[in-house]
């Protein structure tokens, strides 16, 4: 838990500095920008949800809990929009900001609520014809009374329609299959369209209330009264790592609300959750989640891969889902080497915590990272810059003595030997750390080394 609380003050380095934004918090999420919203709320569209009203401080969420997730189910757009907005402005909640009134644990059904509103905007999120192969049509084909592509026996029943899927064919071939795949008349609308589709203004707003409700299930992650709850709750994690695996298609505020939510339940996060007893919902398998937030770790985007690096470092504290995550150990590495290249500090903050918390789990995780191209010189580089984070520095000195104390490695760090001897004596902060990790080197050398100073005096 201390490691987790440094990462939530500071980042993945933690230290002195003070903390970056919270990523992605939106227009609102201050004292002094409150008191502003609701003075451009006169000038904003009434269709844009956010924190468009003002909650009275006698507004009490336990005499309107209850009323909160009614109106949440209810589907309606005045009284989805008027719990979400009330929502919104409660679940932010600030450092010396003292109340409880977003606590999950106040408010049953209020997490399946927001959840809900979430599926309902993926199960339309695609549209129909990009989830389903295109068929051929053969309605009304070769037909002379009936538009159904068979013939209408005289008085006879109606021949029903083959089965969809079945690719262009004479009529003599479907008439031919008629009594081996007869459906009933109720299925062909499931084939269809609905009646009801929504217009493109009914999907925007969808869309904008499933990213309202992702976004204030991020906020009551934020709190330590509601980490335990949702850590537990199945469907708040399939959710989230469906919404996660999906990044490609899915809206980039839903993809970010949910990677920075189970980043703050990684350290309570139980992968095994996903094949417990309780119900399941989307049937997210322990594989698919890893999967997924490999799929972010190699994204193109900062924010997202930055979370996912953070959140493989707290997940890999947790014993139970050691085993789920060494497989993908090699995969993970090579990406982490790849972020430490980059010229973002945060994006090697993220990368240097994630490996400090790995290379300490077991040995082979220590012999994968040293054999991987570049890791030394890219660790090093962040010591001799300097990072502008000195827990960031101390953690990556950390990671190559935690190198060092594994036989196996003296080989390939001893190229770096002169390397190491600099830092000792430029650098005052890392000299003891350095003066160790030469020791290791020089005063336990294995038989390999000794055999070679021996030949060259």
């Amino acid at each position: 838990m201390q490691k987790r609380e440094q990462g939530k003050s500071g980042g993945a380095g933690g230290g002195n500095a003070a903390p970056p934004p919270k990523r992605g918090r939106p227009f609102g999420s201050t004292a002094a920008s409150v008191a502003s919203a609701s003075a451009a709320d006169s000038v904003a569209p009434s269709t844009l949800l956010g924190p468009s009203l003002q909650i009275h401080n006698s507004f009490s969420v336990e005499q309107n809990n209850k009323r909160i997730v009614l109106a949440l189910q209810s589907g309606l757009k005045s009284e989805l929009t008027w719990a979400l907005n009330t929502l919104t402005l409660l679940s932010f909640k600030e450092k010396d900001d003292m109340r409880k009134d977003a606590c999950l644990a106040k408010i049953p059904g209020l997490l399946d609520a927001l959840l809900q509103i979430i599926d309902d905007w993926r199960d339309i999120a695609l549209p129909k014809e990009l989830r389903k192969g295109q068929r051929t049509r053969t309605l009304g084909a070769n037909s002379v009374v009936t538009g159904f592509g068979n013939e209408y026996e005289a008085l006879g029943s109606i021949a029903l329609l083959p089965q969809s899927g079945l690719g262009s064919g004479s009529a003599a071939e479907i008439s031919g299959q008629k009594n081996t795949s007869k459906r009933r008349r109720s299925e062909w609308w499931l084939d269809e369209d609905g009646l009801f589709n929504l217009d493109d203004e009914g999907r925007a707003e969808k869309q904008q209330c499933a990213v309202a409700a992702s976004n204030i299930i991020r906020n009551f992650s934020f709190m330590p009264e509601n980490e335990i709850a949702m850590a537990q709750h199945r469907h708040c994690l399939e959710t989230v790592f469906q919404c996660i695996e999906d990044h490609i298609v899915e809206d980039e505020e839903l993809v970010t609300n949910a990677i920075e939510t189970i980043v703050n339940l990684a350290p309570l996060l139980d992968l095994r959750i996903f094949s417990s007893p309780k119900p399941s919902y989307i049937k997210i398998t322990e594989k698919r989640a890893v999967q997924a937030i490999m799929g972010m770790l190699g994204s193109q985007v900062k924010a997202w891969h930055c979370a996912a690096a953070e959140f493989l470092g707290r997940m890999i504290i947790n014993p139970d889902n050691e085993p789920l995550l060494l497989p993908f150990v090699p995969q993970i590495y090579k990406r982490l080497v790849d972020i430490l290249s980059l010229q973002a500090f945060d994006a090697q903050a993220a990368a240097i915590g994630a490996l400090y918390n790995l290379v300490d789990v077991n040995m082979d995780c220590r012999l994968k990272l040293a054999s991987e191209r570049w890791a030394v010189d890219r660790i090093l580089k962040v010591i001799k810059t300097p990072h502008p984070v000195p827990e960031v520095c101390r953690k990556a000195a950390m990671i190559i003595e935690h190198l060092a104390s594994d036989p196996q490695n003296r080989t390939s760090l001893l190229a770096y030997e002169n390397a190491f001897a600099e830092i000792l004596f430029s650098d005052g902060r890392h000299s003891d750390t350095f003066a160790r990790i030469l020791f290791e080197l020089t005063s336990k050398p294995n038989n390999k080394i000794a055999a070679a100073r021996g030949i060259w005096g």
